[in-house]
């Protein structure tokens, strides 16, 4: 059985900085779901799009960033 924040490649990946990136597979392409570990063995998920390029958009990536400071820190960025 995989756990939580031990799920590895293919199905999760690092983006470094706390920051994780689910990488699940369906019918209409491929997802990206954002999430990090809160306090104690929290995850939260953070942000989620449908992939249409090879490449991790930056605007996408920027909002997750956002939404974990604001979790960790508690204020906007």
């Amino acid at each position: 059985m995989i756990q939580g924040y031990r799920l590895r490649m293919p199905h999760s990946r690092s983006m470094g900085a706390g920051l994780f990136e689910l990488r699940p597979k369906g019918a209409e392409g491929a997802a990206r779901i954002f999430y990090c570990r809160a306090v104690g063995q929290r995850i939260v998920l953070l942000h989620g799009f449908i992939k249409k390029s090879e490449k991790t958009p930056s605007r996408e990536l920027i909002i997750a960033i956002k939404r974990m400071r604001e979790i960790n820190y508690g204020k906007k960025y």
